[in-house]
């Protein structure tokens, strides 16, 4: 698939399965025969050797609780090491301005304000470097506690008390327009205002306030009617650092040679669009790098009984 193939699929559209395949890829589907029995035994494998682990979950939480609560201790303790929030801050003197925030603000004052677009240099430097939907799953706050969320909704699916209901991936795309142009003919940061990742943020480091009611007015709609609703279907945020991450060098890497295709990659995934390619017959090449929208969360790369999914630097060895 294409750069620009990858931008439509990010953007709403349906990932096409591929016309073309180089050799090596066609040799590997053909030679591949896999009956039930062989997934139970791969499975079994699996869990007897402790392949399936939650190393990256950890990980990733890690690093998320400690960056948002490294702007809570540095306001607590009056530091200043990290201040503001992750709309604008600044590190060690380093102003970092998160990139849609930045985008809002100049849509709202209609022109470019050239301290903020210095200010989002170095953010977009970052997240060009390590993925730009790298922020949703390793910082942003939201992503931590709708996790924490879904695992009650599957639990309620599970039960069959609840019913998982999906939209339009493009309707992301429709929600980014619109908080645009809000900004553009209102003058003022509509999305920042209702943004969950920005009052959670604030909320960590000022104190509650009211705005948390309608973060759990979202909580309960993923909860009890659609499955990650706010980051699959509305959040800008995504969608701005989903084209940063189109040029970034690390990514997630398919092997087609290690794949038993058993699908449980896709249950995991925020996003199971962008593992489209783990479909039998469906990856062009025996190594395929999964598209920008892909948040690096490493799910995918836990739950792989047989390694087909790492993390990868693009022209560099793999970091596992």
């Amino acid at each position: 698939m294409g750069a620009f193939e990858r931008i439509k699929v990010m953007l709403g559209a349906d990932p096409q399965k591929p016309t073309e395949f180089t050799p090596e890829a066609r040799q590997i589907h053909d030679l591949k025969r896999m009956t039930k029995a062989d997934f139970e035994a791969l499975k079994q494998h699996a869990r007897d050797h402790q392949l399936v682990t939650h190393k990256w979950r950890n990980r990733r939480w890690a690093v998320l609780l400690f960056s948002n609560l490294l702007f809570t201790f540095s306001f607590w303790l009056d530091i200043q090491l990290l201040e503001g929030s992750l709309s604008a801050s600044r590190f060690a003197g380093f102003h970092l301005i998160d990139l849609n925030s930045a985008l809002q603000v100049m849509l709202a004052h209609k022109h470019i304000i050239v301290n903020l677009f210095i200010g989002t240099a170095t953010v977009f430097v970052l997240w060009a470097a390590l993925g730009g939907r790298s922020f949703c799953s390793w910082v942003c706050p939201y992503h931590l506690v709708a996790e924490w969320f879904e695992w009650l909704h599957l639990k309620l699916v599970d039960k069959k008390l609840v019913t998982d209901h999906e939209f339009h991936r493009g309707s992301r795309t429709v929600f980014w327009v619109l908080f645009s142009l809000m900004a553009l003919v209102s003058g003022y940061t509509v999305f920042e205002t209702i943004s969950p990742t920005g009052i959670l943020s604030r909320a960590l480091i000022y104190g509650p306030s009211l705005a948390l009611g309608w973060v759990t007015l979202i909580l309960l709609f993923e909860v009890l009617y659609s499955r990650r609703a706010w980051c699959r279907y509305v959040c800008p945020i995504g969608l701005t650092y989903g084209m940063v991450g189109a040029i970034s060098p690390l990514r997630v890497q398919y092997r087609l040679e290690n794949c038993f295709h058993e699908g449980d990659c896709r249950k995991v995934c925020l996003v199971p669009h962008v593992l489209d390619v783990v479909i039998k017959g469906r990856a062009a090449d025996k190594h395929v790098a999964i598209g920008p929208d892909c948040t690096r969360c490493g799910l995918c790369i836990d739950v792989c009984p047989s390694g087909a999914l790492r993390y990868d630097v693009k022209g560099l060895s793999k970091l596992m």
